[in-house]
């Protein structure tokens, strides 16, 4: 069964039509930003260390990595992954 956005009011988390709620992966944000609530979606199970799904757009197989919207991504990994180093306090 296909899903589809019912609502992606914050920029981290996004609605399905199903009723459920996924926090988005930051780097993968912009992606969601590009869909519509018309497009179809599938949410698959994966085996990833940070990540429990991924949305995948079935027009064009783009994909993003989410986790449960009650969970919280681990700070040091999101900082690697977007390139932000911590900054030494003298």
């Amino acid at each position: 069964m296909a899903l589809r956005i019912a609502r992606h009011d914050t920029s981290d988390v996004v609605q399905l039509s199903d009723g459920s709620r996924w926090r988005i992966w930051p780097a993968d944000v912009v992606t969601t930003l590009q869909w519509f609530p018309v497009t179809e979606l599938e949410l698959e199970p994966v085996q990833d260390e940070f990540c429990s799904h991924v949305l995948v757009n079935r027009a064009d197989g783009s994909r993003v990595r989410v986790i449960d919207e009650r969970s919280s991504w681990p700070s040091e990994q999101v900082r690697r992954s977007l390139g932000i180093t911590k900054r030494r306090r003298t």
